[in-house]
């Protein structure tokens, strides 16, 4: 039995480390399958440390190093960085005609993206705002501006036609919104590793145990041994079609 696997997938996130936290592990596997993986990140995440006598600009280019390290153990063939600061994202038309390029340029079947509706995660816990403007942002990108032939006909004329992309897996998302999981027990300790590439912040803390922790608490939804998990919305239906792998049990 086998799973969808992307010809190409494109993820967008906020800051250096969102995607190793969310979805390195379906990163990997997917680029093991043939697929070609591009991580877009929007912020250098310029403003992450509590260290005295960092700038931001010397915080940036760390943070940059780290995020090229960790795409390279992960396989990802393509990393772009679109330079906006730390903390203060907010969804614009500026930052979603960059994105619309971006899923023009690369043109994905998968779109990959973090929950712009997840405000409160838990109890003890907000959800970065530049996370939340950052899927938002992509999201508008995706549906519909990516592909209307009327918008952005510069972009059209760099070379990047419209495209629509089959699925947006939105990760970061909240219990009762996953329908998809991804069997991740072949990549698991790839997706570890490249969260140690993110030294600066990481710190003292390893993410071997918790990472462990939270990819077997979603493998076990579907019996998986270790699973990364998501939102898939459908825009379009692909040529290929998959076998049902991955779904949520019914309960």
């Amino acid at each position: 039995m086998s799973e969808y696997i992307p010809e190409k997938a494109l993820f967008i996130a906020a800051h250096p480390d969102d995607l190793e936290f969310g979805v390195a592990g379906t990163a990997a596997k997917w680029v093991k399958q043939g697929c070609e993986v591009t991580f877009c990140l929007i912020t250098d995440g310029n403003a992450g440390t509590h260290e005295a006598g960092v700038t931001a600009e010397q915080l940036a280019k760390t943070r940059r190093k780290e995020q090229l390290d960790a795409a390279k153990i992960l396989g990802v063939q393509n990393v772009e960085f679109l330079g906006y600061d730390d903390c203060k994202l907010v969804n614009t038309l500026e930052l979603r005609e960059k994105l619309v390029r971006m899923i023009r340029k690369y043109q994905p079947n998968v779109l990959g993206c973090q929950d712009p509706t997840n405000v409160f995660p838990r109890a003890d816990y907000i959800n970065h705002p530049d996370h939340r403007a950052a899927g938002g942002a992509a999201i508008d990108a995706a549906f519909p501006s990516s592909e209307m032939p009327l918008l952005y006909p510069n972009i059209d004329a760099e070379g990047y036609p419209p495209h629509k992309a089959n699925y947006v897996y939105i990760f970061f998302t909240t219990d009762d919104k996953v329908n998809q999981y991804v069997d991740i027990s072949d990549t698991i300790d790839q997706k570890i590793e490249s969260l140690r590439a993110h030294t600066s912040q990481m710190g003292d803390w390893d993410p071997n145990d918790r990472i462990r922790e939270w990819a077997k608490g979603s493998g076990k939804q579907v019996g998986f041994e270790y699973a990364e998990r998501f939102f898939r919305v459908t825009l379009k239906e692909p040529d290929k079609p998959e076998v049902g792998v991955g779904k949520k049990k019914n309960k």
